[in-house]
């Protein structure tokens, strides 16, 4: 089911109903750098999945760049977007998971700075937006996303503590996004007193995560609360 938050194509959340009693939701925002070239059915599977497993599953779409998106629309539909499901989800009692992959596991994060997600887990996520721009990393999307004055209100490392339990799952051949940012904002947010499980995975890039039946996947299945 399709659930709107807003006038643009955009903004909306599709919904998955959890096999018997909900263990809880999970809001799931897909990555792609935060370019309208890629969208939400890149985190469908993982959705059936969570299904399947009792979890009500809540694929979040937000604008992008390409698209109207960029500082701050994007953090803006995150927001609206989860509030949305909060709104939708209101009977249940269990936790609200935010899970991010790549450029998704960065809004995953900052999520929870604005008190709107109670458990994170990042799929290989850009943790650090002054680290990614300093590394270039896909062309300079950082720079198109938005302003170096921006980062103080946008990026997870800098808004430390997050104050919820964070789960960082990340391969070690991982070409698009290094997983030394996994590593370096796990230190740094337990040095801040957040609690955060980093699982590194030999042998593993950056797209396994989006396959249910990788092992990738099963470090997310088997932290969840």
């Amino acid at each position: 089911m399709i659930d709107r938050y807003g006038p643009h194509p955009s903004q909306l959340v599709e919904s998955y109903e959890a096999d018997g009693e909900p263990r809880g939701a999970a809001v799931l925002i897909h990555g792609g750098f935060w370019r309208a070239a890629y969208d939400r059915h890149l985190m469908d599977e993982l959705c059936r999945d969570l299904s399947a497993r009792g979890w009500a599953a809540w694929n979040l779409e937000y604008r992008r760049l390409g698209d109207g998106g960029g500082w701050p629309a994007t953090f803006d539909d995150v927001a609206a977007g989860i509030h949305a499901v909060r709104a939708s989800n209101k009977p249940s009692r269990g936790p609200l998971v935010a899970i991010g992959h790549s450029a998704g596991g960065h809004l995953a994060l900052w999520a929870a700075t604005r008190a709107l997600v109670t458990h994170v887990v990042s799929q290989a996520g850009v943790t650090d937006l002054a680290e990614a721009a300093r590394l270039g990393l896909s062309r300079g999307v950082v720079d198109e996303l938005l302003p170096p004055e921006a980062y103080a209100l946008a990026s997870p490392a800098q808004l430390l503590p997050l104050g919820v339990p964070q789960l960082l799952v990340h391969g070690e051949n991982d070409a698009t996004v290094p997983v030394a940012l996994s590593r370096d904002y796990q230190a740094a947010a337990v040095e801040a007193g957040d609690a955060v499980d980093l699982v590194t995975l030999p042998g593993v890039g950056h797209f396994e995560h989006l396959d249910p039946s990788s092992g990738a996947w099963r470090a997310v299945i088997d932290w969840l609360p």
